[in-house]
């Protein structure tokens, strides 16, 4: 049994299947949308253990958490050498989501454990919070909405998404829905990325430039990038080079910008505004909650019911699929 979970697919542990292998279910929403994932899982006749805490676990936690499972579903949590050392059991990570970089693959791959992720599930839901946040961002939505809940009837000047340029930076799956979204605004649109996929720019009407063409010249700078980054690549020296009054998404990853810098930005006057989705320290609590000129979200990139429940269902079948796999070797 893991230890701190639930049991899920069999009431009574002591009647389970000594060989059934354990699975540690470390996302902590996994199943709350729909039951399918776990439906699946417990069909197969694995003993299941849910996140205990309701949240990313740390280190410590994860290594208790994990230490007696034969498989994990994973969420962000570190899964680095120190942590996978600790995980004697191990046989198959499954990530929830797009990226793997919390999970050390150098020390995955000597101990023979692969690593599985979803890279298509969050890609419809990023990409349309990147547009609601945009659009909330240019419209003043918040503002309006906060106004109206004071008992006032502000009407905040906004701005057109219409006819501006719109700098991707990261075109990837995530980038290349954005730039489909956009084609009905009548946006230019610049790419930034070294893998150039020119069929699919000459469809959207895409312009690959470099980082340092599309800072002066873009009216939105949209992050959607993979992985996660070592140090920022918007730091002040970058954000001072934007174009004047131009705002900045990101729902990539936290650490890409540097976040004093953007403050510093943003009640300067440098910037029009900002969006973001990702911080460097989740939960966020730091001081761009006071400016106004910033819509912020809790890293919901994929918290579309469809794309989670998509996501969960992705991560649960291949593990299935290993576990059959090693049953039938």
């Amino acid at each position: 049994m893991v230890p701190g979970g639930t049991i899920l697919g069999q009431p009574d542990i002591d009647g389970v299947n000594p060989l059934s292998p354990h699975i540690a279910i470390s996302t902590s929403t996994f199943g709350k949308e729909s039951s399918e994932p776990v439906d699946l899982l417990r069909a197969a006749g694995f003993t299941l253990a849910l996140n205990p805490n309701g949240r990313k676990l740390n280190k410590a936690e994860t290594v208790a958490f994990v230490r007696e499972a034969d498989g994990l579903i994973a969420g962000t949590e570190t899964l680095d050498r120190e942590v996978l050392t600790q995980l004697p059991k191990l046989k198959v990570i499954s990530r929830v989501g797009t990226a793997v970089d919390n999970v050390d693959q150098v020390c995955a791959a000597e101990r023979c454990i692969p690593v599985f992720n979803t890279p298509d599930g969050p890609t419809d839901g990023v990409a349309e919070l990147t547009l609601a946040g945009l659009l909330a961002l240019l419209r003043r939505v918040p503002q309006a909405d906060a106004s109206i809940r004071r008992g006032e009837f502000v009407k905040p000047m906004g701005r057109l998404l219409r006819g501006k340029t719109v700098a991707i930076v990261g075109l990837g799956r995530i980038g290349k829905a954005l730039a489909k979204l956009l084609q009905p605004f009548a946006v230019a649109i610049l790419a930034v990325d070294p893998v150039r996929d020119e069929e699919f720019a000459r469809k959207y009407n895409v312009r690959y430039v470099s980082l340092e063409e599309a800072l002066p010249e873009a009216d939105v700078i949209s992050l959607n990038l993979a992985g996660s980054p070592k140090a920022p690549l918007f730091t002040a020296a970058q954000l001072a080079r934007m174009k004047a009054g131009a705002v900045l998404i990101n729902v990539a990853r936290g650490g890409w910008i540097d976040e004093d810098a953007l403050l510093s930005a943003l009640q300067s006057g440098r910037l029009g505004g900002a969006y973001l989705d990702v911080f460097a320290a989740e939960p966020y609590k730091g001081p761009l909650v006071n400016s106004e000129n910033v819509v912020l979200t809790s890293h919901i990139g994929s918290y579309a019911l469809e794309c989670r429940v998509g996501m969960e269902v992705e991560a649960a079948r291949k593990v299935i699929e290993f576990f059959q796999k090693e049953t039938a070797k």
